[in-house]
């Protein structure tokens, strides 16, 4: 049932989302496609669903200081041109979908497809999981902030499609950002 979820805002990530209860927050650092390094929060909710277990996180990884980043390694002569750390920023989509889902053993992608939330771009992946559990992906990027929703219930759970789905993108303020 959807009615223990609750509308979580992140003022500091600038979305909010749909989630089963208040979410707890991890720092993280990923690498991106070309070796930079971002800072960013792992939001996750868990509840013990009707058929068992089911896990919600929104990944938000901060690319607002890429230019930078990329400047502040040296690079190989092929790879210094200024472009390069836009490059980066603009693949992040399809580099987050192939990193993290594409090539995971015993994985079935159901669901491969572009998407939009609010007409700010972003990519849709429907996973059948090697144990029998589904995982519904959203990956959109704003405002140089890649967010990277991924819902997993048990195979005979409702779909987490209400999380991924619910996204939406914020100002400073908190307001609503719709393009």
């Amino acid at each position: 049932s959807a009615q223990d979820f609750i509308d979580f805002l992140s003022r500091d990530d600038r979305f909010s989302v749909n989630v089963p209860g208040q979410p707890t927050v991890a720092e993280l650092k990923w690498e991106s496609e070309y070796g930079s390094v971002f800072p960013g929060r792992a939001y996750t909710a868990i509840r013990n669903g009707f058929a068992g277990p089911e896990k919600y996180t929104v990944t938000v990884i901060d690319y607002r200081d890429a230019e930078r980043l990329y400047y502040s390694r040296p690079h190989a002569p092929s790879f210094r041109q200024e472009q390069y750390w836009m490059m980066d920023i603009m693949g992040s989509i399809q580099y987050a979908a192939t990193k993290l889902y594409r090539f995971t053993p015993g994985v079935k992608i159901t669901h491969d497809a572009w998407h939009y939330i609010d007409l700010v771009e972003g990519h849709q992946l429907n996973l059948t999981n090697a144990d029998g559990t589904r995982t519904f992906v959203g990956i959109y990027l704003h405002d140089n902030r890649l967010y990277i929703l991924d819902g997993t219930v048990p195979a005979n759970g409702p779909e987490p499609g209400l999380f991924t789905q619910s996204l939406s993108f914020r100002d400073a303020e908190g307001g609503r950002v719709r393009y």
